[in-house]
């Protein structure tokens, strides 16, 4: 009966967004794991269902439609071009033991280069009007902002390259630009490599993938960086308060374009924020009671590089967000073969809604 109804419930908001005018699509259920888990953020390529197929070679159930859904787009769609897709996806739960590996997603996506912030108004409002029944908390963010600021700052290319691979990763995020900052001292073990006239010497047989040359290569990238100043604390401290940015979407605004006078690397970024503030007003969205986190999506999926969205429940915060969405631009670009295009989407989990539901029935 679940499975009947989670179903149903994904295919009737799949007949909605068609009726908006997507197209329906679907994908394979497994998909090959070569390319698409190296696209993939660390907590779903943790968690995919990988196994071998005696031809097709490593293969995954897919867990998701979106990066699927961009490679058939890149290899035969159309421009403009919106798309609905529902189905199964399937990821492994070892931290959640109680969530199912396997559940409904249903979609929508947008391809189009014409108006970037309209489009992301689209997809939002899509998705806030189909969800107006369940009394959810939508919330945004723009990981497009810090990137930005990353590229920005006064530092080396090798520095802001290694920032940038973690900022999915808001731990080690916080541990290199601790260390690039001069702000926690150097293990002594690295020290000593670093000084040492041969670092190979009683190093031991050679056990692991990397050749003694690359190990080297390695050393010496991490002599230069120790050589390097210390990342400026003024720079530091800009990062930390635009991280902090949590608050309505206007005040929101008006603040990352105070940050942006001491940073101005990221007044492009904002400007397109505030161009998407407009788009979604006009497009019927209360904005001003619109929640922005600029840390929002940092721990989602790495293809996600501008706009991210989420829709809560603020009865059940231990359920993962009931929809969540973003813009990929870039993810286009890799997988185009020198093709691109703008595109933003997002997915809703539709089990979520009938427990949702199944909760308001109950009285709860």
């Amino acid at each position: 009966m679940t499975l009947q109804a989670n179903r149903a419930k994904a295919f009737a908001l799949r007949d909605r967004f068609e009726a908006a005018g997507a197209v329906p699509v679907d994908c394979a259920v497994l998909q090959p794991a070569e390319v698409l888990l190296d696209l993939y953020g660390e907590d779903v390529r943790t968690r995919a269902f990988v196994t071998v197929d005696p031809v097709r070679g490593e293969v995954m159930l897919r867990p998701d439609f979106t990066v699927p859904v961009v490679q058939m787009h890149m290899a035969e769609g159309a421009e403009p071009a919106r798309y609905t897709y529902a189905g199964e996806v399937f990821r492994r739960q070892e931290d959640h033991p109680e969530r199912a590996p396997e559940y409904f997603q249903v979609g929508y996506e947008v391809f189009d280069r014409a108006d970037p912030a309209a489009a992301d108004a689209e997809v939002f409002a899509t998705f806030a009007e189909a969800l107006a029944p369940y009394a959810l908390r939508p919330v945004v963010g723009d990981i497009g902002i810090l990137t930005a600021a990353v590229w920005g700052l006064n530092t080396t290319e090798q520095r802001r390259v290694a920032l940038m691979r973690h900022i999915w990763r808001p731990r080690r995020f916080r541990a290199l630009l601790d260390r690039y900052a001069g702000r926690v001292p150097v293990p002594a073990s690295r020290t000593a490599l670093l000084a040492a006239d041969d670092p190979m010497a009683g190093a031991g047989p050679m056990i692991g993938l990397r050749s003694e040359e690359e190990i080297r290569e390695r050393i010496e990238v991490l002599r230069a960086d120790a050589a390097e100043p210390p990342l400026a604390d003024e720079q530091v401290a800009l990062i930390e308060t635009l991280l902090k940015v949590s608050e309505d979407c206007p005040h929101a605004l008006e603040h990352l374009r105070d940050i942006a006078v001491d940073m101005p690397a990221i007044g492009a970024a904002v400007d397109r924020f505030g161009a998407r503030c407009d788009a979604m007003a006009a497009r019927g969205v209360d904005v001003t009671h619109l929640s922005f986190e600029a840390s929002y999506g940092r721990t989602s999926m790495e293809y996600y590089d501008g706009f991210v969205f989420g829709f809560l429940c603020a009865q059940r915060p231990d359920w993962p967000a009931v929809a969540t969405g973003g813009r990929y631009d870039a993810l286009t670009r890799q997988l185009g073969q020198g093709r691109e295009i703008p595109a933003v989407g997002g997915v809703i989990r539709t089990g979520l809604l009938v427990d949702l539901e199944r909760m308001r029935e109950a009285g709860q």
